[in-house]
């Protein structure tokens, strides 16, 4: 079961992809695709907020987590 409200996603889709409708199955897709990279950026996050020596996540984390991730 997916943690992501389709809504949300469906309303993203719609906003960025010019007003085209999305498909159920274009949508399923595109919660299961959302919910993977946020669970890798939540990792990479994470790692680094341990690597600072730190048990919460900061902003520097998250960007810098999306840095690796964009190039790796």
């Amino acid at each position: 079961m997916a943690d992501l409200p389709n809504a949300v996603v469906k309303r993203l889709l719609t906003k960025h992809g010019g007003g085209l409708r999305v498909s159920g199955s274009a949508l399923t897709q595109a919660v299961a695709a959302t919910e993977d990279y946020i669970a890798r950026l939540a990792k990479e996050a994470q790692a680094s907020a341990e690597a600072n020596r730190r048990k919460t996540v900061m902003d520097s984390d998250i960007e810098s987590a999306r840095a690796r991730l964009s190039t790796g």
